[in-house]
């Protein structure tokens, strides 16, 4: 089994978090569910590369100086994933239409209730009380969450 290497990032701006609402792929693993913003590295990037060259693809906006806040490791079934989770609370450019889904800018005492994985609800909590770096192993059995393992 391989590991896919990405990265997921927060902006935060006035309190709220940029949210994509994932509804415009067809076969998407997060249909009708709500992320951060990022991607799977490309050859030879580094994490903070990627945060950054994917944030600027799906919303249009340049972030500067994204903070590593925690790494995240996915089991599920014969499936791997390790993610850096990032935040960025400085950026410059407007707004472009992302052809994954919607971006909605959502105050974060309400990104908790919004429909996502379960395991990310854990890690946006960390985010949301400004806790140090973590790591955090999420092991699922058919998209349902059997494990936490927290690391901090």
């Amino acid at each position: 089994m391989s590991t896919e290497l990405t990265t997921l990032c927060y902006i935060e701006k006035d309190g709220k978090y940029l949210m994509l609402h994932r509804t415009k792929k067809n076969n998407d693993p997060n249909r009708d569910l709500w992320l951060g913003t990022g991607g799977h590295l490309e050859d030879l990037e580094s994490p903070h590369e990627c945060c950054i060259r994917e944030v600027k693809e799906e919303t249009g906006l340049d972030i500067v100086s994204p903070k590593l806040r925690g790494v995240i490791t996915f089991v599920d079934n014969s499936w791997c994933e390790l993610m850096f989770l990032f935040t960025a609370d400085e950026f410059s450019g407007e707004l472009i239409e992302c052809n994954e889904g919607d971006l909605e800018w959502v105050d974060k005492d309400k990104v908790i209730d919004l429909p996502a994985w379960e395991g990310d609800k854990i890690f946006l909590k960390k985010l949301i009380n400004n806790e140090p770096f973590f790591s955090l192993k999420l092991i699922y059995d058919n998209r349902k969450l059997k494990e936490v393992i927290l690391d901090n």
